[in-house]
């Protein structure tokens, strides 16, 4: 476990296409710990003219899908008693794993179905475990690839804004400066694009309950 971190530690000093797409899989899935010390660092380094934004945005998105794969196809193939016994035991506790917090992922996707693999990544605490429990209801791979992705991306987007525009207008030189800005912004901003995915979701089953009234009386 020492050697992980110190390789996490390591990559973490040493940004580049390859270590963003390493990081933001371990990210995703094994040892939970959070992106805003990846995307922001690498957002910085696109405003200094040292990476391409495009290319950071790419490779975060396919390590974060990577790693909700990863997740997924365990919870899938194991099922249910195996996940929530790793959760118990030694090695889960050290990745971070508990059955609480298992059961917390999983009682969210019961409560709002497949589309919470698209929220769940906008919430602190949810974002890295939700595709277990998509997994273990056996949700079907299109969708679930569907909503991470959207919602991986939403989420990535964010904090590569801030890293970059934190550069870029504020003058930030160092990474401390931007993770104290990044962590006062970021989950802030997040929850401003949940707010407002809410309420399109709410508009649209509106607009499609009406139609159906219509269609009902006129037939």
């Amino acid at each position: 476990m020492t050697e992980s971190i110190g390789i996490i530690a390591w990559c973490l000093n040493h940004l580049n296409y390859w270590t963003i797409f390493l990081l933001m899989t371990v990210e995703s899935s094994f040892i939970p710990f959070p992106s805003e010390v990846v995307v922001p660092p690498a957002a910085m380094k696109v405003a200094l003219g040292e990476l391409n934004g495009f290319g950071v945005v790419l490779c975060s998105l396919a390590g974060s899908m990577a790693g909700a794969l990863i997740n997924y196809l365990l919870a899938f193939h194991l099922g249910r008693p195996i996940v929530y016994t790793f959760a118990r035991s030694r090695m889960g506790k050290m990745m971070l794993l508990s059955e609480e917090k298992l059961f917390r992922a999983e009682s969210y996707f019961d409560q709002r179905g497949a589309v919470s693999t698209f929220v769940g990544r906008l919430i602190p605490g949810i974002r890295q475990l939700i595709s277990i429990p998509a997994g273990l209801a056996r949700m079907r791979m299109a969708p679930f690839l569907y909503y991470t992705a959207l919602g991986a991306g939403s989420w990535i987007l964010v904090l590569f804004a801030l890293g970059y525009y934190g550069t870029k207008i504020s003058g930030f030189t160092t990474r401390e400066e931007l993770m104290a800005f990044t962590t006062r912004y970021s989950h802030w901003i997040g929850y401003s694009i949940l707010a407002i995915v809410v309420v399109v979701i709410l508009v649209l089953w509106l607009v499609r309950r009406k139609r159906r009234k219509r269609r009902a009386m006129n037939p």
